[in-house]
């Protein structure tokens, strides 16, 4: 065979692959092209090569000049634990359709890794460097998959593939989620037994290629923690199941782009806090449903967010995140919206500005200045300063519902008098009605004259306005006395200039006041 082996006997399928190791040739065991690796425990021993086979293969590998060494083997049934933890592999490694169990490559160094189509208990592949690529399309990982620290230099493709969660014995359940590792075992007969709720458990990963997940499947989460994905992540079309959970555990995670969209289906909240998206964070027709909180993306930094939904069901929550562009849908956001602290510098979309205005009022936690301050300084910034305007009254009218009965009492009044300073010409509108009465009523009751020596010609409008003015101006006040009942109208309309000056002063105050938010 060219090579000696470390075993007594080997079977004929084991044969194959080590015959044809030295050069990397195709072992192809299987009955049809479509055999169903799930059914891999039945097939018999032309089929079964021993995982220690393979890993005295890889491990102890001396390559020759001129060829390129390797397992490509198809449709086999691996018995036991392919152990290659801690190992240097330079030989490359191609399942097609196989039936394995566990598969653990902690703390290795691999070239690339091709797992396609297979059936495989768990892959325990934390620390772990691969050289290449990391291909696990279509394979079906019943037990979940651990990344966590490990670095792949090219792709990590995990499209149509299906992942379950790690199954543990309920008595040592913390013991056995702190590691997946080692000191796992087995339930016994009749023990009772617990799942835990990641699927894919890959905090401190880092991908410089893109890491494809396109119609992943899983039942459970998918922890990214502070992962690095160089070159973008792609979950479009993927369905992750974590009900009562976190169906994407992300924070401060890195990426060129994300895209959760296109079909993306969570059950379970989707957490990204703290993450940095240099390109496009979207959630385009998406399905996200949580009990609670169905998009956590607070103190996020991304330069587009798409957010698009098809449908979100629970709280959405973008407090303090720096956006750069916002596309969004205002009618497609749930009743609570969080906003306090989040920065945009433009906003896409169809909305019109009433539904804008819901938007920022959606708090669960009640008023809030800062999302309506935010909202008015990007409308003066693109030129639409009456909308800039009606935004801040807006905020006004909401502050006062949170204010006592006196602040109330006396925020409705400017409101009715100024629009809180900001529709200026209601207090015309109110001056020229007050001088149109006065005018009238003054004109058919004349007041009387106080100093009979003086020589002076009544004028109805002239006394009108000088009452109305909080300072005498024309000094007909004092020359001219009401009479009867018309000395009530005199007294309301003095009293309702200085009602009038009072809330042009503290309306223009406000408006003139400078305004922090950026």
């Amino acid at each position: 065979m060219g090579r000696s082996r470390p075993f007594w006997r080997l079977n004929a399928a084991e044969r194959k692959v080590w015959e044809s190791y030295a050069t990397g040739a195709p072992v192809d065991l299987r009955v049809s092209p479509d055999d169903d690796p799930a059914e891999g425990h039945t097939w018999g021993p032309e089929r079964s090569v021993r995982a220690e086979v393979l890993a005295s293969l890889l491990i102890g590998s001396e390559d020759k000049p001129g060829q390129v060494p390797g397992i490509r083997l198809a449709g086999a049934r691996i018995v036991g634990e392919l152990n290659l933890a801690d190992a240097t592999i330079t030989a490359r490694l191609h399942l097609l359709r196989c039936h394995m169990g566990i598969v653990s490559l902690n703390d290795a160094r691999t070239r690339g890794l091709r797992l396609r189509n297979c059936h495989i208990r768990r892959l325990r592949a934390g620390r772990t460097t691969v050289d290449g690529l990391l291909d696990l399309d279509g394979s079906t990982i019943t037990e979940g998959v651990r990344l966590d620290n490990a670095h792949i230099t090219g792709q990590l493709r995990l499209t149509r593939a299906s992942v379950g969660s790690p199954v543990v014995r309920t008595a040592e359940r913390k013991h056995d989620l702190a590691g997946w590792g080692p000191s796992y075992t087995e339930p016994r007969h009749g023990e009772p037994v617990a799942q835990t709720s990641v699927a894919v458990w890959a905090g401190g990963l880092t991908v410089d290629g893109g890491a494809f997940l396109r119609r992943l499947h899983t039942t459970g989460g998918l922890r990214f923690i502070g992962a690095h994905f160089n070159s973008g992540l792609y979950l479009e079309g993927a369905e992750i199941a974590a009900p009562g959970s976190h169906a994407v555990y992300a924070d401060h995670m890195q990426a060129t782009a994300a895209e959760l969209g296109a079909g993306f289906t969570a059950s379970g909240t989707v957490r990204l806090r703290g993450a940095r998206i240099s390109g496009v964070l979207s959630f385009d027709r998406a399905v996200v449903k949580a009990p609670g909180r169905a998009l956590h993306l607070s103190h996020m930094q991304v330069d587009e967010l798409i957010l698009t939904p098809e449908s979100i069901e629970g709280d959405v929550n973008l407090a303090f995140s720096r956006i750069g562009v916002l596309l969004d849908r205002p009618d497609g956001y749930p009743r609570h919206v969080h906003l306090n602290g989040t920065t945009y510098e433009s906003l896409r979309g169809l909305a019109v500005l009433a539904d804008r205005l819901s938007w920022v009022s959606r708090d669960p936690e009640g008023y809030r200045p800062q999302p309506y301050e935010q909202l008015a300084a990007y409308y003066r910034r693109i030129g639409h300063e009456t909308d800039a305007r009606r935004v801040l009254l807006a905020k006004q009218r909401a502050r006062r519902r949170t204010l006592k009965l006196p602040g109330r009492l006396w925020g409705r009044l400017l409101d009715l008098v100024v629009g809180y300073g900001y529709r200026p010409w209601l207090a015309a509108l109110w001056a020229v009605l007050l001088l149109a009465a006065g005018t009238g009523v003054f004109s058919h009751w004349q007041p009387a004259k106080i100093s009979l020596d003086e020589t002076r010609h009544f004028n109805a409008f002239t006394y009108t306005v000088d009452l109305l003015a909080p300072v005498s101006v024309f000094e007909q006040r004092g020359a001219w006395e009401p009479v009867g009942w018309t000395q009530w109208l005199a007294n309301g309309i003095v009293v309702a200039g200085w009602v009038l000056a009072t809330a042009l002063i503290a309306g223009g105050t406000r408006v003139l006041r400078p305004s922090n938010t950026s």
